[in-house]
Protein backbone atom coordinates (compact mmCIF):
# COMPACT_ATOMS: atom_id res chain seq x y z
CA UNK A 1 0.00 0.00 0.00
CA UNK A 2 1.26 3.05 -1.38
CA UNK A 3 2.54 5.65 1.95
CA UNK A 4 2.81 9.29 1.86
CA UNK A 5 4.83 12.17 3.68
CA UNK A 6 2.89 15.47 4.82
CA UNK A 7 3.84 17.42 2.45
CA UNK A 8 2.83 15.00 -0.70
CA UNK A 9 -0.31 14.13 0.96
CA UNK A 10 -3.06 15.59 -1.02
CA UNK A 11 -6.16 13.34 -0.60
CA UNK A 12 -7.30 10.77 2.01
CA UNK A 13 -9.24 7.21 0.63
CA UNK A 14 -12.80 6.67 2.74
CA UNK A 15 -12.98 3.21 3.21
CA UNK A 16 -16.72 4.30 3.75
CA UNK A 17 -19.32 1.04 4.47
CA UNK A 18 -16.58 -2.10 4.36
CA UNK A 19 -17.23 -5.45 3.24
CA UNK A 20 -20.70 -4.31 2.23
CA UNK A 21 -20.19 -6.34 -1.31
CA UNK A 22 -23.95 -6.94 -2.88
CA UNK A 23 -25.81 -5.48 -1.05
CA UNK A 24 -24.43 -1.92 -1.95
CA UNK A 25 -26.98 -1.04 -4.38
CA UNK A 26 -29.56 -1.68 -1.50
CA UNK A 27 -27.47 0.66 0.92
CA UNK A 28 -27.32 3.21 -1.69
CA UNK A 29 -30.80 3.55 -2.25
CA UNK A 30 -31.51 2.97 1.22
CA UNK A 31 -29.51 6.29 2.16
CA UNK A 32 -30.86 7.97 -0.63
CA UNK A 33 -34.24 7.52 0.54
CA UNK A 34 -33.57 8.81 4.30
CA UNK A 35 -31.83 11.79 2.80
CA UNK A 36 -34.85 13.00 0.80
CA UNK A 37 -36.69 12.34 3.22
CA UNK A 38 -34.88 14.39 6.10
CA UNK A 39 -35.10 17.20 3.21
CA UNK A 40 -38.61 16.67 2.78
CA UNK A 41 -39.21 16.69 6.52
CA UNK A 42 -37.21 19.53 7.77
CA UNK A 43 -38.28 21.62 4.43
CA UNK A 44 -42.02 21.23 5.64
CA UNK A 45 -41.35 21.86 9.13
CA UNK A 46 -39.71 24.85 8.30
CA UNK A 47 -41.97 26.40 5.82
CA UNK A 48 -45.11 24.88 7.78
CA UNK A 49 -43.96 26.73 10.55
CA UNK A 50 -42.83 29.83 8.92
CA UNK A 51 -45.97 30.08 7.20
CA UNK A 52 -48.58 29.65 9.31
CA UNK A 53 -49.21 32.71 11.79
CA UNK A 54 -50.59 30.09 14.70
CA UNK A 55 -47.21 28.77 15.07
CA UNK A 56 -44.98 32.08 15.14
CA UNK A 57 -44.16 31.09 19.18
CA UNK A 58 -40.73 31.19 20.80
CA UNK A 59 -41.17 27.44 20.97
CA UNK A 60 -41.96 26.53 17.11
CA UNK A 61 -39.18 29.39 16.11
CA UNK A 62 -36.16 27.25 17.70
CA UNK A 63 -38.34 23.72 15.98
CA UNK A 64 -37.70 26.09 12.60
CA UNK A 65 -33.96 26.53 12.75
CA UNK A 66 -33.36 22.78 13.99
CA UNK A 67 -35.01 21.89 11.15
CA UNK A 68 -32.62 24.60 9.10
CA UNK A 69 -30.13 23.20 10.96
CA UNK A 70 -30.59 19.50 10.34
CA UNK A 71 -30.65 19.90 6.37
CA UNK A 72 -26.96 21.81 6.24
CA UNK A 73 -25.84 19.01 9.08
CA UNK A 74 -26.68 16.38 6.41
CA UNK A 75 -25.43 17.99 3.24
CA UNK A 76 -21.88 17.90 4.89
CA UNK A 77 -21.37 13.78 5.04
CA UNK A 78 -24.73 12.36 3.45
CA UNK A 79 -23.87 13.26 -0.32
CA UNK A 80 -20.40 12.11 -0.17
CA UNK A 81 -21.30 9.07 1.60
CA UNK A 82 -23.60 8.31 -0.96
CA UNK A 83 -21.33 8.88 -3.98
CA UNK A 84 -18.50 6.80 -2.37
CA UNK A 85 -21.15 3.91 -2.69
CA UNK A 86 -21.19 4.24 -6.33
CA UNK A 87 -17.41 5.44 -6.83
CA UNK A 88 -14.61 2.88 -6.95
CA UNK A 89 -12.61 6.11 -6.34
CA UNK A 90 -13.53 6.46 -2.36
CA UNK A 91 -10.90 9.91 -2.05
CA UNK A 92 -11.58 12.89 -0.78
CA UNK A 93 -8.73 16.00 -0.58
CA UNK A 94 -6.92 16.91 2.52
CA UNK A 95 -8.65 19.96 2.72
CA UNK A 96 -11.86 18.68 1.78
CA UNK A 97 -11.68 16.61 4.96
CA UNK A 98 -10.47 19.28 7.01
CA UNK A 99 -13.43 20.96 5.93
CA UNK A 100 -15.96 18.36 6.03
CA UNK A 101 -15.10 17.75 9.64
CA UNK A 102 -14.64 21.32 10.39
CA UNK A 103 -18.79 21.80 9.02
CA UNK A 104 -19.74 18.37 10.65
CA UNK A 105 -18.26 19.37 14.61
CA UNK A 106 -19.87 23.46 14.01
CA UNK A 107 -22.89 22.52 13.19
CA UNK A 108 -23.54 19.39 15.96
CA UNK A 109 -21.76 22.05 18.47
CA UNK A 110 -24.86 24.09 17.23
CA UNK A 111 -26.98 21.52 17.72
CA UNK A 112 -25.79 21.03 21.50
CA UNK A 113 -26.79 24.82 22.04
CA UNK A 114 -29.71 25.17 20.36
CA UNK A 115 -31.28 21.64 22.18
CA UNK A 116 -29.99 24.10 25.47
CA UNK A 117 -32.09 26.89 24.43
CA UNK A 118 -35.16 25.01 23.30
CA UNK A 119 -34.76 23.45 26.80
CA UNK A 120 -34.85 26.73 28.41
CA UNK A 121 -37.66 27.98 26.75
CA UNK A 122 -40.06 24.80 28.04
CA UNK A 123 -38.39 25.64 31.76
CA UNK A 124 -39.74 29.34 31.38
CA UNK A 125 -42.94 28.14 29.55
CA UNK A 126 -43.99 25.46 32.45
CA UNK A 127 -42.33 26.86 35.32
CA UNK A 128 -42.40 30.55 34.81
CA UNK A 129 -45.56 30.94 32.97
CA UNK A 130 -46.85 34.62 34.23
CA UNK A 131 -43.01 35.91 33.24
CA UNK A 132 -42.69 33.92 29.56
CA UNK A 133 -44.06 36.15 27.46
CA UNK A 134 -41.50 39.05 29.01
CA UNK A 135 -39.00 37.63 28.88
CA UNK A 136 -38.87 35.25 25.88
CA UNK A 137 -39.64 38.23 23.38
CA UNK A 138 -39.02 37.46 19.56
CA UNK A 139 -36.26 39.78 19.83
CA UNK A 140 -34.29 37.04 22.67
CA UNK A 141 -35.36 34.07 20.49
CA UNK A 142 -33.44 35.73 17.62
CA UNK A 143 -30.84 36.80 19.66
CA UNK A 144 -30.56 33.03 20.94
CA UNK A 145 -30.34 31.31 17.71
CA UNK A 146 -27.55 33.52 16.61
CA UNK A 147 -25.73 32.73 19.23
CA UNK A 148 -26.06 29.17 19.55
CA UNK A 149 -24.53 29.73 15.51
CA UNK A 150 -22.17 31.58 16.68
CA UNK A 151 -20.92 29.74 19.43
CA UNK A 152 -21.61 26.50 17.22
CA UNK A 153 -19.23 27.62 14.67
CA UNK A 154 -16.48 28.95 16.94
CA UNK A 155 -15.97 26.06 18.65
CA UNK A 156 -13.97 23.56 17.01
CA UNK A 157 -11.68 25.85 15.29
CA UNK A 158 -8.85 25.11 17.24
CA UNK A 159 -8.79 21.43 16.78
CA UNK A 160 -9.04 21.99 13.15
CA UNK A 161 -5.82 24.12 13.49
CA UNK A 162 -4.40 21.37 15.12
CA UNK A 163 -4.94 18.48 13.16
CA UNK A 164 -3.93 20.63 10.02
CA UNK A 165 -0.21 20.87 11.51
CA UNK A 166 -0.15 16.84 12.31
CA UNK A 167 2.50 15.12 9.88
CA UNK A 168 0.48 12.80 7.71
CA UNK A 169 3.40 10.38 6.62
CA UNK A 170 1.85 6.94 7.27
CA UNK A 171 -1.40 5.03 5.13
CA UNK A 172 -4.10 7.54 3.87
CA UNK A 173 -7.11 5.30 4.05
CA UNK A 174 -9.73 6.26 6.77
CA UNK A 175 -11.60 3.96 8.64
CA UNK A 176 -14.77 5.84 9.03
CA UNK A 177 -17.94 6.62 6.61
CA UNK A 178 -16.94 10.64 6.68
CA UNK A 179 -14.02 12.78 7.89
CA UNK A 180 -13.66 12.87 11.73
CA UNK A 181 -10.79 14.22 13.95
CA UNK A 182 -10.68 9.92 15.98
CA UNK A 183 -9.79 8.51 12.24
CA UNK A 184 -7.59 11.16 11.54
CA UNK A 185 -5.45 11.08 14.55
CA UNK A 186 -5.02 7.90 13.93
CA UNK A 187 -3.21 7.73 10.40
CA UNK A 188 -0.85 10.96 12.30
CA UNK A 189 2.86 9.50 12.53
CA UNK A 190 3.80 11.57 15.64
CA UNK A 191 2.12 11.45 19.52
CA UNK A 192 -1.12 12.80 18.92
CA UNK A 193 -1.88 12.88 22.70
CA UNK A 194 -2.10 16.82 22.94
CA UNK A 195 -5.10 16.83 20.03
CA UNK A 196 -6.62 13.90 21.77
CA UNK A 197 -6.68 16.12 25.07
CA UNK A 198 -7.96 19.42 23.86
CA UNK A 199 -10.53 17.45 21.79
CA UNK A 200 -11.84 15.45 24.94
CA UNK A 201 -11.49 18.98 26.55
CA UNK A 202 -13.37 21.05 24.20
CA UNK A 203 -16.01 17.90 23.97
CA UNK A 204 -16.60 17.32 27.01
CA UNK A 205 -17.28 20.95 27.47
CA UNK A 206 -19.75 21.60 24.73
CA UNK A 207 -21.42 18.33 24.73
CA UNK A 208 -21.70 17.64 29.40
CA UNK A 209 -22.45 20.68 29.54
CA UNK A 210 -25.17 21.33 27.77
CA UNK A 211 -26.66 18.16 28.40
CA UNK A 212 -26.21 18.67 32.10
CA UNK A 213 -28.54 22.38 31.59
CA UNK A 214 -31.24 20.16 29.61
CA UNK A 215 -31.53 17.50 31.75
CA UNK A 216 -31.30 20.31 35.21
CA UNK A 217 -34.19 21.96 33.26
CA UNK A 218 -36.28 18.98 32.98
CA UNK A 219 -35.73 18.17 36.40
CA UNK A 220 -37.25 21.16 36.90
CA UNK A 221 -39.94 20.42 34.45
CA UNK A 222 -40.64 17.28 35.85
CA UNK A 223 -41.53 18.93 39.59
CA UNK A 224 -42.82 21.21 38.28
CA UNK A 225 -45.70 19.15 36.23
CA UNK A 226 -46.24 16.66 38.73
CA UNK A 227 -47.99 19.59 41.01
CA UNK A 228 -50.14 20.42 38.45
CA UNK A 229 -53.34 18.57 39.82
CA UNK A 230 -55.56 17.45 36.89
CA UNK A 231 -54.53 14.59 35.07
CA UNK A 232 -55.58 16.82 31.65
CA UNK A 233 -53.20 19.32 32.43
CA UNK A 234 -50.05 17.05 33.25
CA UNK A 235 -50.77 15.17 29.96
CA UNK A 236 -50.37 18.60 27.97
CA UNK A 237 -47.69 19.93 29.96
CA UNK A 238 -45.63 16.68 28.98
CA UNK A 239 -46.51 16.84 25.47
CA UNK A 240 -45.14 19.91 24.81
CA UNK A 241 -41.45 18.22 26.22
CA UNK A 242 -41.88 14.69 25.02
CA UNK A 243 -40.87 15.43 21.14
CA UNK A 244 -37.84 17.69 22.62
CA UNK A 245 -36.93 15.11 25.06
CA UNK A 246 -36.97 12.64 22.88
CA UNK A 247 -34.49 14.21 20.09
CA UNK A 248 -31.96 15.12 23.26
CA UNK A 249 -31.78 11.72 24.38
CA UNK A 250 -31.03 10.04 20.80
CA UNK A 251 -28.62 12.72 20.08
CA UNK A 252 -26.62 13.22 23.30
CA UNK A 253 -26.78 9.29 23.84
CA UNK A 254 -24.56 9.04 20.89
CA UNK A 255 -22.35 11.79 20.61
CA UNK A 256 -21.36 11.05 24.52
CA UNK A 257 -20.05 7.61 23.73
CA UNK A 258 -17.95 8.88 20.64
CA UNK A 259 -16.67 12.06 21.33
CA UNK A 260 -16.15 12.11 25.44
CA UNK A 261 -13.60 9.56 25.72
CA UNK A 262 -9.92 9.71 26.09
CA UNK A 263 -9.70 6.92 23.33
CA UNK A 264 -8.97 7.54 19.82
CA UNK A 265 -11.40 4.54 19.00
CA UNK A 266 -12.82 2.12 21.04
CA UNK A 267 -14.38 -0.22 17.40
CA UNK A 268 -14.32 0.75 14.38
CA UNK A 269 -17.43 -1.23 13.75
CA UNK A 270 -18.70 0.63 17.09
CA UNK A 271 -17.57 3.91 16.00
CA UNK A 272 -19.02 3.63 12.14
CA UNK A 273 -22.74 2.67 13.82
CA UNK A 274 -22.85 5.52 16.50
CA UNK A 275 -21.63 7.85 13.37
CA UNK A 276 -24.93 6.23 11.04
CA UNK A 277 -26.94 7.28 14.41
CA UNK A 278 -26.15 11.00 15.17
CA UNK A 279 -25.21 11.91 11.27
CA UNK A 280 -28.54 10.09 9.52
CA UNK A 281 -30.60 8.89 11.86
CA UNK A 282 -31.27 11.70 14.09
CA UNK A 283 -32.04 14.38 11.36
CA UNK A 284 -34.24 11.62 9.48
CA UNK A 285 -36.42 11.09 12.79
CA UNK A 286 -36.50 14.69 13.91
CA UNK A 287 -39.53 15.23 11.47
CA UNK A 288 -41.05 12.47 12.61
CA UNK A 289 -40.98 12.92 16.06
CA UNK A 290 -42.13 16.25 15.80
CA UNK A 291 -44.77 16.30 13.52
CA UNK A 292 -46.78 12.73 14.43
CA UNK A 293 -46.49 13.59 18.37
CA UNK A 294 -47.35 17.53 18.08
CA UNK A 295 -51.34 18.01 17.32
CA UNK A 296 -50.48 21.45 16.85
CA UNK A 297 -48.11 21.34 13.82
CA UNK A 298 -49.77 18.28 12.10
CA UNK A 299 -53.34 20.82 12.33
CA UNK A 300 -51.06 23.41 10.78
CA UNK A 301 -49.48 21.70 7.89
CA UNK A 302 -53.51 20.06 7.04
CA UNK A 303 -54.13 23.87 6.93
CA UNK A 304 -51.00 24.60 5.04
CA UNK A 305 -51.62 21.84 2.18
CA UNK A 306 -55.32 22.47 1.94
CA UNK A 307 -54.65 26.53 1.47
CA UNK A 308 -52.32 25.67 -1.34
CA UNK A 309 -54.45 22.92 -2.12
CA UNK A 310 -57.27 25.58 -2.83
CA UNK A 311 -55.68 28.29 -3.90
CA UNK A 312 -54.36 26.07 -7.23
CA UNK A 313 -57.45 24.54 -7.87
CA UNK A 314 -59.61 26.72 -10.61
CA UNK A 315 -62.62 28.23 -9.27
CA UNK A 316 -65.79 27.31 -11.10
CA UNK A 317 -69.07 29.28 -11.89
Amino acid sequence: MERHNRSSLVEFVLLGFPKVGHVRGWLFVLLLLAYLFTICGNMLIFLVIRLDAALHTPMYHFVSVLSVLELWYTATTIPKMLANLLSEKKTISFAGCLLQTYFFHSLGASECYLLTAMAYDRYLAICRPLHYPAIMTPTLCSKMAAGCWTCGFLCPISEVILVSRLPFCGYNEIQHIFCDFPPLLSLACKDTSTNVLVDFAINAFIILITFLFIMVSYGRIIGAVLKIKTAAGRRKAFSTCASHLTVVLIFFGSIIFMYVRLKKSYSLTLDRTLAVVYSVLTPLVNPIIYSLRNKELIKAIKRTVFRKGERASPTHH
